[in-house]
């Protein structure tokens, strides 16, 4: 017992976690303990990226935030020590930062290299997008900055220059765009930061004792009769050939299904991590077609890199929407491990994409089948070991049931035509929009600038997120989608507590100094388009500089 305890009790210093860390070892900082989570990588039910950005870092908040107690419990199995006081951030390597191995095991923090110092001190490549948010009274304006430069001055960015002399003034933008972010929120500087962490694990305690984290069956009793009669509806219209309005029926039952599918992937329905799983298995995977797999994998990193376009799958649209023109730069996705070229077809997109928005996302369930088939089969992704191994092969068989009902007794059988069948495929699917545009509003809209590892978890959540209002009566249709700054900050609180929990989230912003970002449906749908259709018209201008700078160009070859 005396060598375990010692073990766990080690002492370690920044330059040894520096150290491991260049050896390739996965540290993670959790409440001052030391983590090696080496080992638990492959087997993570939530895919290994999201352990991958926690590298390096103290990642106590989006542990505590995204794992129940339980799991938080299995964690002691790693721990390998602990840290002396508060944790400073180094840049995790997925996210580019650079660690060299100490001289010796006496060095001190004194020994780090150049690039680790840059990776601690949070500067990273930025973002471009940035969103000041000023508060006037009890209401929220955005005003848009930096990138969003006015199309006057936006022309002397790339007047005759080469190209990477084009992106460098793109950075220079993006830079002024991050000092605005900054100056609207609260400093960067530990003590700021350390309060709002410290009010922020206050509130996670106020939710907690007045049971906001309990969930109430009775809710899911009304969404199941919801459920139930959606479905009844379908197989009634369906049976006496009205097959458009049996359409509309499936597409209303799946769309109010991916709420409680989300709820289960959250594990906040009963909070035990097989049987939400299974829950959200028998939603997604056996009634809807889709993967909770692929969601929870695809989900936990865009809850912690929120917004981040090099980082955040969730925002990495490409070639069809670009929220920032940081995207013009070719960037690479480190959720997908590959280039997102900004070749002709991105440019077609990005430049119309204010116009297209709501035409492709009639089209984003069909997106949901492929991602969920190239997650199923592909082994780097569903774990195959681990306390989960078992469940890829319940949502394969919930695939094949899935196509069997839907696919053959429904399309193929049921409907004599392939002209009908075609038109309630379609039909079906694009009623199931709304959904695609709620998981977009309230991200699409704000701040994508990176300010780096020193920003605490709960500000960068509220920064990167806004809350729509709607009456209480239309929850069920929203989804608890729309408290996104709410779930953000507390992603496994029931769905049914969350309006309930907003006025405390609310009351925490205005102490912290934090602003907090809410809209109504319609004014969030003006302001996407409005950003959509703004990176449309820099790409515009980005377009017409290069092309006057070649004809300058040529001109000067002839004139000599």
């Amino acid at each position: 017992m005396a060598p375990a305890m010692s073990h766990r009790n080690r002492l370690w210093s920044r330059s040894e976690i520096q150290g491991l860390i260049a050896d390739g070892r996965k540290i993670i900082i959790f409440r001052g303990q030391v983590l090696k989570a080496d080992a638990w990588l492959p087997y993570h039910p939530g895919g290994d990226k999201s352990i991958l950005h926690m590298v390096g870092r103290d990642a106590t908040d989006e542990i505590a935030a995204l794992h129940s107690a339980e799991a938080q419990a299995q964690m002691q199995k790693y721990v390998i020590g602990r840290v002396h006081g508060t944790w400073e951030n180094f840049l995790p390597p997925i996210q580019g930062g650079i660690f060299r191995l100490p001289v010796s095991k006496n060095d001190g923090d004194e020994a780090l290299s150049a690039e680790t110092d840059a990776s601690s001190s949070g500067t990273s490549t930025p973002s471009s997008t940035v969103f000041d948010i000023g508060q006037a009274g009890d209401q929220v304006r955005l005003r848009r900055t930096g990138n969003d430069t006015p199309l006057s001055t936006a022309s002397s960015l790339l007047s005759s220059e080469t190209e990477p002399r084009q992106f460098g003034h793109v950075e220079t933008s993006t830079a002024h765009a991050i000092s605005t972010d900054v100056s609207k929120y609260p400093l960067l500087d530990k003590m700021s930061q350390d309060e709002v962490v410290s009010k922020y694990r206050q509130l996670d305690e106020k939710l907690r004792s007045k049971g906001l984290y309990q969930c109430e069956y009775s809710y899911y009793a009304v969404e199941f009769a919801r459920y139930s009669i959606l479905f009844a509806l379908f197989l009634t219209f369906l049976h006496y050939s009205y097959y458009t309005l049996s359409s509309i029926c499936l597409g209303l039952f799946w769309h109010l299904l991916a709420f409680a599918a989300h709820d289960a992937g959250h594990l906040s329905i009963t909070h035990g991590f097989h049987t939400d799983s299974c829950v959200g298995i028998f939603i997604a995977d056996f009634l809807g077609g889709l993967s909770v797999g692929w969601w929870k994998r695809n989900h936990n990193v865009h809850h912690i890199v929120t917004n981040s376009p090099e980082h955040d799958p969730d925002i990495q649209h490409m070639p069809f929407f670009a929220i920032s023109s940081r995207f013009f730069s070719s960037l690479r996705s480190t959720y997908y491990d590959r280039v997102m070229k900004f070749d002709a077809a991105s440019q077609f997109f990005i430049k119309h994409q204010h116009y297209l928005y709501y035409p492709i996302l009639l089209m984003g369930r069909f997106n949901l089948y492929r991602l969920a088939w190239l997650y199923l089969l592909d082994p780097a992704q569903a774990p195959r070991k681990g306390p989960a191994w078992w469940h890829r092969h319940l949502e394969m068989a919930g695939q094949a049931f899935f196509w069997y009902w839907f696919g053959y007794r429904t399309l193929y059988l049921s409907i004599p035509t392939w002209s009908s069948r075609i038109t309630f495929l379609l039909i079906s699917h694009m009623v199931t929009a709304p959904l695609h545009v709620q998981l977009t509003l309230s991200h699409f809209a704000m701040s994508s600038a990176d300010l780096g590892v020193h920003e605490s978890f709960a500000q960068k959540m509220a920064r990167t997120t806004m809350d729509v209002d709607c009456p209480p009566w239309l929850d069920f249709i929203h989804g608890g989608l729309q408290f996104q700054v709410v779930h953000h900050l507390f992603p496994r609180l029931p769905r049914h507590n969350l309006r309930r929990a907003q006025k405390y989230v609310k009351e925490f912003c205005d102490d912290v100094g934090i602003p907090y970002v809410i809209f109504s449906f319609t004014r969030g749908n003006k302001e996407v388009i409005s950003r959509l259709a703004e990176v449309a018209e820099q790409l515009r201008v980005l377009e017409e500089c290069r092309k006057v700078a070649a004809k300058d160009l040529i001109q000067g070859h002839h004139r000599h």
